[in-house]
């Protein structure tokens, strides 16, 4: 079995502890806001900020705006945070905040073009997607529609229905959704109701947020400068009628739920509904009552997301080990023949040479992996067929009037960088070091794998490997 290429982590492949920097030196200024522009022209503000291995984009609830959210401290902590090992993206939907302002009402396609805008405007090739609330609806579509460019996928709660119905009991029945709006309408950004608009924008910790006098004037600030009312009232009515549900099945990428434990029943068992209807995906539950993402605790939300992240990546690299042979080749006694023949006729050898190892391992259907001087080092999907490959090379290059060794080892073998490498790679090498002129060397691994082939092996000893642990016993390919 040939691996698979390791797929892109945001701009790179690095590791994520490579990229562990951040903390409180992290936020020296707040990031520039930059627009880009989408097909429809439609121009979408955005922000980056850190450099780390993964692309982590945030996608705010209804009401935002990427500059006035740096007034808030917990917001501000939790980009700091997370961008100790990300990159963070930030940006308003059309509509909202900073962006053009339009007339009509976006649908949640336009609103996916926004984002896919932006990822275009940067060079960002794969993202780590999470929807704050009701931002779970376009962060779950563009999961489902481009899993191609989503590492993975974290809802806030779920986001992905508002209105009330026979199969979704969570969500607000039509009349109470109209008699809050009125209200919500008639209060929004006054500075002289804010607790009042405080308490129905955060139902969860609305009471004991109202009573922070500067958390009140942000609200009330975002809401004048992120939307007017009657924008308040379009969008509204345009996420209740928004419904992502039928692709929550169809999301095939690592998804997370994440919920607090002191939310009320209706909320959680919302949560947990969203969680069981995607393949997969795990429901994680944090402390506190708060109802965004970016307020209360907000450092366990970004440990939380940098876990998931992390077993994403470490779920990524176990697709990139498989089951593999080594085979290792080399010519020995190789300087000394270099010297009889000379520069010339040594290279015209190693071409010949060359030629009828690819031509073997193209016939038992083995893949090169590198060539250093006149060394072959090849994976093979069946150890029986490496084994045969190796006693054939032997033969094969005896006409040439030289003699070859050769090593084969079957463990796990990892790509990096689209190179074969893991310990696996360093037994085969070690063996193949061990083996005699025209000798075909093999672990115990390959002998007991190649059981009923017809291959004979003869016990060659135990032997020490350097750098590999313990004593391996190594067994000789008899002749074909």
């Amino acid at each position: 079995m040939q691996s698979r290429a390791r797929p892109a982590w945001g701009r790179s492949q690095a590791k994520l502890a490579a990229s562990d920097r951040g903390g409180e030196d992290a936020l020296v200024d707040h990031p520039q806001t930059r627009y880009s522009t989408t097909d429809d022209d439609v121009h979408i503000a955005f922000q980056v900020f850190g450099d780390g291995p993964i692309d982590f984009v945030f996608v705010h609830a209804f009401v935002s705006h990427v500059e006035l959210f740096w007034e808030l401290p917990s917001f501000e902590r939790f980009v700091r945070e997370v961008s100790a090992w990300a990159r963070v993206i930030l940006f308003d939907k059309r509509g909202i905040g900073l962006s053009d302002r339009l007339t009509a009402v976006p649908t949640l396609e336009a609103r996916l073009d926004d984002l896919r805008a932006v990822l275009d405007a940067i060079g960002s090739e794969r993202i780590l997607v999470m929807g704050n609330r009701d931002g779970g609806a376009l962060a779950a579509l563009f999961a489902a529609t481009y899993p191609d460019r989503t590492l993975g996928l974290a809802l806030w709660s779920g986001g992905v229905r508002t209105a009330q119905a026979a199969d979704y009991p969570w969500g607000m029945s039509e009349d109470w959704f109209e008699e809050r709006l009125a209200i919500r309408k008639e209060i929004w950004g006054d500075r002289s109701r804010g607790e009042e608009a405080t308490r129905m924008t955060y139902t969860e910790a609305g009471d004991r947020l109202a009573h922070d006098p500067s958390f009140v004037d942000w609200v009330t600030r975002l809401q004048r400068y992120a939307a007017a009312p009657g924008d308040l009232v379009r969008f509204s009515r345009m996420w209740l009628s928004t419904d992502v549900r039928s692709v929550l099945p169809a999301i095939q990428v690592p998804t997370a739920v994440l919920m607090r434990e002191g939310w009320s029943s209706v909320l959680v068992a919302e949560a947990a509904w969203t969680a069981g209807q995607i393949p997969g995906a795990q429901l994680i539950r944090l402390s506190g009552d708060e109802d965004d993402a970016i307020l209360g605790d907000v450092v366990e939300v970004a440990a939380t997301i940098r876990r998931f992240a992390e077993a994403i990546e470490e779920e990524h690299a176990a697709f990139d080990r498989v089951l593999a042979t080594v085979l290792f080749t080399d010519i020995v006694g190789s300087s000394k023949k270099a010297a009889e023949l000379g520069d010339r006729a040594w290279k015209e050898l190693v071409q010949q040479h060359h030629a009828k190892v690819r031509a073997l391992l193209a016939r038992f259907r083995g893949r090169e992996v590198d060539t250093a001087g006149d060394g072959f080092f090849a994976t093979f999907d069946g150890p029986a067929r490496a084994v045969r490959c190796a006693q054939a090379i032997v033969q094969s290059v005896a006409s040439l009037g030289i003699e070859v060794r050769a090593g084969l080892h079957t463990g796990e073998v990892e790509t990096i960088d689209g190179k074969a490498g893991g310990l696996a790679v360093v037994i085969g090498a070690r063996v193949g070091a061990l083996a005699a002129p025209s000798e075909v060397l093999a672990s115990q691994t390959v002998r007991d794998l190649t059981a009923g082939s017809g291959i004979a092996f003869e016990d060659a000893g135990e032997h020490e490997l350097k750098g590999v642990p313990a004593r391996w016993r190594v067994y000789r390919a008899a002749a074909a």
